[in-house]
């Protein structure tokens, strides 16, 4: 999210240069008088009272938040007792070089230790980290490895297998779908019931038999010493609401602050509450507005009612400057969401004004669509807008199929987010995976899927060794001592004398992976067309490593913060260097364009067809198109395509059918966008211009279509 304010470019030398000296004057003379009020918030009060900051769309939360830490230590407050919770790696160290920034212009080059913040991380891996320093006093062995979704999956799959779930007459819920409501009752604190008959109602006649699935994968984990995603959170907030634990962990830190407090759940509330019951030092930013993870367990509910959550109110104070978009961009915006059900108010507003308004494009059909957009988009680009600054936005992935097609058609390169996962692909699983065995070999998920890589050997085999492991005192030994197949007995012996070297202590990391690299890379070879694209990714994993202590360390960070992507799905063409930007809304979230395109701006689509079954729900995809629409800087083009073409539809066959302009944008909001009505641009009637008398009688009909 940028935080930089805009400056007319006729003025920009001598503001610049007054900017520069205010700067060494007051590092914090760039903040407006909303940002200062929450970064001087009960400065030098003993006990201060808990801060919302109602942080708007491109208004500089992250700068406030930096500067907010910067103005603690400035007071006197310990860095090593200031908890930075974010939702990303990426985050925290920025929050920290912010506040480095601006300590340095306080103190000198001297200072910048002051600025290094022990406890900033995501929520995850300050759990983890705490989980292993308290692990001795709630029960855990320290030495616990962590399962990524992926495996967490497989684990659950294993155990649905074993207790003969997994052959029923009847279809009982698959591996993934298993995890999923796990997940969403732990996280959301709602029972099993509950969760079953809102989000997952065609698992409901299964109830009992998810009880006990959960049980022995519960059972499961602590047999294996391993923890998911999800304990982290959960151990944790029980740590914070026992009676002794909690005013413990509270105790380690004056300060606790969050960020994108709009996308915690209720587990994360709860740890908040736990550790600072008074709300005594905690501040919170965040916009109810931009609250569109639902689906990952996050309730808006957190950042409304977070005044109340503490035994002492809290003070909000609203940041409503906005230093991204233009004006109209801003009414369009405010428009649609001020129709909400519930919110903290505000209405955004900044200095960059326009002449044009937002368009609200009135397209045939899907196809024309496409079409559109890319003529839109080459025509900016000539404009002097480059590819990489325009970005083409759409509720759910496959509502791009169209427009990959016709951009591929007139050969503009793109980028499309949302591609395989880092620690997603086959390859990187793989080589993590010897590491995690080495590190617990009593980890099933990870000795199943190591083994198997060896010639020879199956799934039933694996099942064997690893009962063997298990039994023994000594799992190397074990190891080496057991007779595979004979045509796996050569490439056995390597693989146990690889396990044994990677258990030897003072192995000096992260030579670990080094070994496991170079032992795996034949198989890389033999398991996979495009291994040298592939090699690149364990370079990657190589070089990532030489920044950790130690293989403990790398483990649990890596599983809770990987990398975006592997090197053959993700990042720009290799033959431009300019390239349009495609991404469903939510993975758009806090990034920004000079130009956007938002696909599809009709009832089925914004709102999604299959997220109306509640209010909530409803009022969820109308924050979606609020972030849609905030994420331009000077360009806002929403598409409203007519008509769409459906296959196969049952009894009636191939047919169009029509489509209502989304229920966000009420007739009453139609003052703040330019309405234009394109007809097919490929057809040579179409380039002539159009008389006004045809233009408003075709306007005239599709606006009664869509009222």
């Amino acid at each position: 999210m940028s935080t930089a304010t805009a400056t007319p470019a006729e003025s920009a030398a001598p503001a610049d240069a007054a900017h520069a000296a205010d700067a060494a004057r007051d590092p914090f003379a760039s903040l407006n008088a909303e940002q200062r009020a929450a970064v001087e918030h009960d400065i030098g009060v003993a006990a201060p009272r808990p801060l919302l900051v109602v942080a708007g769309a491109g208004s500089g939360k992250t700068s406030t938040l930096a500067h907010r830490v910067a103005r603690l230590i400035q007071s006197g407050a310990d860095p090593q007792r200031i908890l930075l919770l974010t939702f990303s790696r990426r985050a925290a160290n920025e929050m920290g070089q912010r506040a480095a920034g601006v300590l340095q212009r306080l103190f000198g080059t001297s200072t910048q230790a002051f600025a290094s913040l022990p406890w900033a991380g995501t929520f995850h891996s300050i759990g983890a980290r705490l989980l292993r320093e308290y692990a001795g006093r709630i029960g855990l062995d320290p030495a616990f490895t962590i399962h990524d979704r992926a495996d967490s999956e497989d684990l659950m799959g294993m155990v649905r297998q074993e207790i003969g779930l997994g052959q029923t007459q009847k279809r009982f819920p698959l591996k993934g779908t298993c995890l999923a409501i796990y997940s969403r009752v732990v996280n959301s604190r709602d029972p099993l019931d509950a969760v079953l008959q809102s989000t997952f109602p065609w698992c409901g006649e299964w109830e009992e038999q998810l009880k006990r699935l959960f049980g022995a994968y519960v059972d499961a984990k602590q047999e294996q010493n391993v923890l998911d995603y999800d304990d982290l959170l959960l151990f944790w907030s029980e740590m914070a609401s026992d009676p002794e634990l909690g005013p413990e962990l509270g105790a380690l830190f004056d300060h606790v602050l969050v960020d994108e407090y709009q996308d915690t759940n209720r587990l994360q509330a709860a740890i908040l509450q736990g550790m600072k019951p008074d709300g005594r030092g905690v501040m919170v930013v965040g916009d109810d507005a931009q609250a569109i993870y639902s689906f990952r367990g996050a309730t808006v509910r957190n950042i409304l009612d977070f005044p109340q959550q503490f035994s002492q109110p809290a003070e909000v104070v609203t940041l409503d400057r906005n230093y991204r978009s233009t004006q109209p961009i801003l009414d369009a915006s405010n428009a649609v969401i001020a129709a909400a059900v519930e919110r903290h108010a505000k209405t955004l507003w900044t200095d960059r004004q326009a002449s044009g308004k937002p368009e609200l494009v009135l397209i045939p059909d899907e196809a024309e669509q496409a079409r559109w957009v890319c003529r839109r988009v080459l025509e900016q680009r000539e404009a002097g807008i480059r590819l990489t600054q325009q970005a083409v936005l759409f509720r759910a992935a496959s509502h791009s199929a169209a427009l990959e097609l016709e951009l591929v058609r007139r050969n503009i390169p793109f980028v499309k987010f949302g591609g395989l996962k880092f620690l997603e692909a086959a390859h990187v699983k793989d080589l993590l995976g010897v590491l995690r065995f080495a590190q617990n070999p009593g980890g099933r998920v990870a000795g199943f899927r190591v083994l198997q890589l060896i010639p020879g050997i199956g799934p039933a085999t694996a099942a064997r060794i690893l009962d063997a492991v298990a039994a023994a005192a000594a799992p190397a030994d074990a190891l080496a001592a057991y007779a595979v197949p004979k045509r796996a007995e050569a490439e056995w012996r390597q693989f146990a004398a690889l396990f044994r070297t990677l258990g030897t202590t003072g192995l000096r990391w992260p030579l670990d992976v080094e070994l496991v690299k170079d032992w795996y890379l034949p198989h890389l070879e033999r398991l996979f067309d495009d291994a040298p694209v592939r090699a690149a990714d364990l370079e990657q994993l190589v070089q990532l490593a030489g920044g950790y202590g130690s293989r403990e360390n790398f483990l649990t960070e890596l599983t809770l913060d990987p990398p975006d992507a592997t090197s053959d799905r993700a990042g720009a063409p290799l033959r431009d260097e300019d390239y349009l930007i495609l991404s469903t809304i939510h993975s758009a979230k806090g990034q920004e364009w000079k130009a956007v395109h938002v696909l599809n701006v009709v009832d089925g689509c914004i709102p999604s067809d299959l997220a109306t079954g509640s209010l909530e729900d409803i009022e969820e995809e109308r924050r979606l198109l609020y972030v849609a629409m905030t994420r331009a800087k000077e360009h806002l083009h929403l598409v409203v395509p007519n008509r769409f073409f459906v296959k196969q539809q049952a009894q009636m066959g191939d047919r169009h059918v029509y489509a209502q302009r989304t229920r966000f944008i009420a007739p009453a909001m139609l003052r703040h966008f330019e309405e234009c009505v394109w007809m097919d641009a490929e057809t040579p009637q179409s380039r002539k211009p159009m008389p006004d008398s045809v233009r408003m009688l075709v306007r005239d009909r599709a606006r009664q279509l869509w009222k």
